[in-house]
């Protein structure tokens, strides 16, 4: 029994080792993920995408014009000399299309509609875009943890493999405890090396929404503490229907076609230019008459096309009115089902954090003080190390699926970042918890 004793130590130390390397990681914290967020919205090839069709929309504003190119005309009469000379023979002028009716401020207004629907998309890709930055930092976390949790488990087993096979030959190990200990170690350090090649999956993902190097460093990145519930309420609602980037970008979506009916609609008005002509004689180039004009399009013959175009346009407006009533809809549901999710993963963390891990942990206590004094056969001790290590697990899952949650949640009530979290009750608690790690 000395020999057990004396090989506990390195294990301990092992463990304790783990503890201060993760003692340096980055815990996940809003004021961390915000100048991501902000590298994400000028470096990210989608959300520059994004912004230059905003800035082809500002350029389309601009563009609208209120008074059309001017048409210059000229010309000549062929006839005989007494007549030419007479009425000219020379003809020039121009002709101005006029801005009448309010065309020209109607396709403004519907430039300036599409406009205000492009920088709704941008936003909504930046806030979607900043939900995924947020999600994959807690995946980044969550499987930063379970490598860690791994490499002690590893350093664990292969403490007990040297001890089982020490002892074996003296026959104080039975060979089945060697072999069970033996083929554990053998799946973890598979499992291990399966987690890490994870966790490096999901820093690419990271790089990848920061459109940096594939293989660029990161730290280690810790997940925060517990963060408090927040119940469906009509508050929530309220936030959702009002500020969720997707319904606003659709809503702005509506307007825009709104507009286009309005241009639509006024094509049944006709075009008016106006014009002057002059007239000189060619022979000595001397003026003979001034012509004033007025023209003026005939749109009815077209009528029954006009009707055709409002028609679609209109469509348009109700397709566009149709898909914000949908979306609207599903966002309730959606927003009630997410919260219930947060919840039920705030529970299984509390449960695991305060109750389960620590049950788990005062018996393998107990089961390993009894086989030290070889009353308790090893197969029970393993078995419930391997209990231990999956609500480890289960509670480091149940944080990060809560903040995933978190971040869909509050993309959907339009907050912005995790930092309003405390505006729907969903702040973390003030005391980091003291989340468990491999004990050996």
């Amino acid at each position: 029994m000395n020999r057990i004793f004396s090989l506990t130590l390195p294990t301990l130390l092992a463990g304790v080792t783990c503890v201060a390397a993760v003692a340096h990681a980055v815990v996940i914290t809003p004021d961390y993920l915000v100048p991501l967020a902000e590298e994400m919205r000028t470096n990210n090839p989608a959300l520059r995408s994004a912004e230059a069709l905003t800035q082809a929309a500002e350029a389309e504003v601009a563009a609208v014009r209120t008074w059309e190119d001017p048409h210059l005309v000229m010309g000549g009469v062929a006839g005989n000399e007494g007549m030419r000379a007479d009425e000219g023979d020379l003809l020039y002028g121009v002709e101005q299309k006029l801005p009448l009716f309010g065309k020209p401020r109607l396709e403004r207004e519907a430039a300036r509609a599409a406009l205000l629907t492009e920088n709704a998309s941008r936003d909504y890709q930046f806030q979607k875009k900043r939900a995924d930055l947020a999600r994959a930092a807690f995946r980044t976390a969550l499987a930063e943890r379970v490598v860690l949790l791994g490499q002690q488990d590893l350093d664990w087993l292969d403490t007990l493999r040297q001890l089982q096979e020490n002892n074996a030959p003296a026959g104080l190990t039975p060979l089945a405890d060697v072999l069970r200990i033996q083929n554990e170690r053998s799946r973890r350090l598979n499992q291990l090396e399966t987690d890490r090649a994870l966790l490096a999956q999901e820093k690419i993902s990271l790089n990848r929404l920061l459109n940096r190097s594939a293989q660029a460093p990161w730290p280690s990145l810790e997940l925060p503490p517990v963060a408090g519930a927040v119940p469906y309420s009509a508050r929530l609602e309220d936030l959702a229907l009002k500020f969720e980037p997707k319904t606003l970008m659709q809503r702005q979506q509506a307007k825009q076609a709104e507009a286009r009916v309005a241009v639509a609609r006024r094509q049944s008005y006709p075009d008016v230019s106006a014009g002057v002509e002059v007239r000189n004689y060619s022979g000595d180039g001397s003026f003979r008459q001034e012509m004033l004009r007025l023209n003026m399009s005939l749109p009815w013959f077209n009528y029954g096309q006009i009707r055709a175009d409002v028609r679609r346009e209109e469509a348009r407006l109700s397709s566009a009115q149709w898909e914000l009533a949908s979306e609207q809809a599903a966002l309730r549901e959606d927003l009630h089902q997410l919260t219930l999710q947060v919840d039920a993963a705030r529970r299984d963390a509390l449960l695991y954090r305060d109750q389960i891990i620590p049950r788990t942990e005062a018996t393998l206590d107990n089961l390993r003080s009894g086989w030290q004094a070889g009353q308790t056969p090893f197969r029970e001790v393993l078995e419930t190390h391997r209990a231990l290590l999956e609500a480890q697990l289960t509670l480091d899952r149940s944080i990060a699926n809560q903040y995933q949650g978190l971040s869909e949640l509050a993309l959907y009530c339009g907050l912005g970042d995790l930092s309003a979290l405390p505006m729907i009750g969903a702040e973390p608690e003030s005391t980091p918890d003291k989340t468990p790690t491999a004990n050996p």
